[in-house]
């Protein structure tokens, strides 16, 4: 199998077109085979310079929603030039979703935007956090953007969908056919102490394996709903000391695991 992983993971080590080719040389050499560009200034021109250096393909993004939906021509022919046949959204603004109206007029310009470029052989890819559990009138955002948003493509997160109380596999299932892209990252409950010795448990990121999740259940149902790009991401990697060897934690997971 292939795997990438989601640049947001390293987005303190790509901040300039030298770090971002070093940083990417160095995944390379871990074993990852893609990337995600996420989690720096987006510069189509650095993006397929470094992807072309180091022959490593570019197969999701995430950039503005208003580019997404006032500037979608551009954007189509930008993701062209290095590449990449799907364009994310790493998610709607939060306040959106708890507004009714504006929720349902947002993902009606998105499912437009995503028809457009279903049209002109690209895939319109929205990120899941776990705020699209907010239900709506007893439905989830979520699953009204499933239901009522066609050419909306997505990028499932399965630690957001843990954390927002989703049924993982099912959620999955519910989206066959239009879960292009998947982000591995794994959950697992931490111990926090405060200064006075009081204990408490808090849900936190871990490298892929680490944690509770099902990865082989997450994987094999991916692969049958039609899944192309296995993505690791671990949002806090930059916070260690050293978050290639986070990231290199997971890679080296997933290459023994599934082969």
């Amino acid at each position: 199998m292939k795997f990438g992983i989601n640049l947001y993971s390293l987005r303190t080590l790509i901040g300039n077109e030298e770090d971002f080719l070093k940083t990417a040389a160095a995944l390379s050499g871990m074993g990852y085979d893609t990337l995600q560009f996420s989690g720096a200034p987006y510069d189509p021109e650095v993006i397929r310079r470094v992807s072309k250096a180091t022959g490593m393909p570019i197969v999701v993004t995430h950039v503005p929603m208003e580019r997404i939906i006032n500037d979608t021509d551009a954007l189509m022919k930008e993701h062209d030039g290095f590449g990449c046949r799907c364009i994310g959204l790493g998610a709607m603004p939060p306040a959106i979703v708890c507004d009714e109206v504006n929720f349902k007029t947002t993902v009606e310009k998105l499912n437009a935007a995503g028809k457009k470029m279903k049209g002109n052989g690209f895939i319109f890819c929205y990120h899941n956090h776990h705020f699209e559990q907010y239900r709506i009138n007893g439905q989830t955002a979520l699953d009204y953007i499933i239901e009522n948003a066609e050419n909306v493509h997505f990028t499932a997160d399965v630690y957001w969908l843990q954390y927002g109380g989703a049924d993982v596999l099912k959620t999955l299932n519910k989206m066959s056919g239009r879960v292009d892209c998947i982000h591995l990252k794994d959950y697992r409950i931490n111990v926090r102490k405060d200064e006075n010795g009081s204990v408490s448990y808090v849900p936190g990121f871990a490298p892929v394996g680490d944690g509770v999740l099902d990865f082989r259940a997450i994987i094999d149902t991916a692969k049958q709903c039609g899944t192309k790009h296995f993505l690791v991401e671990q949002d806090d990697a930059v916070s260690y000391p050293e978050p290639l060897e986070k990231v290199k934690r997971s890679i080296s997971y997933l290459k023994e695991n599934f082969r």
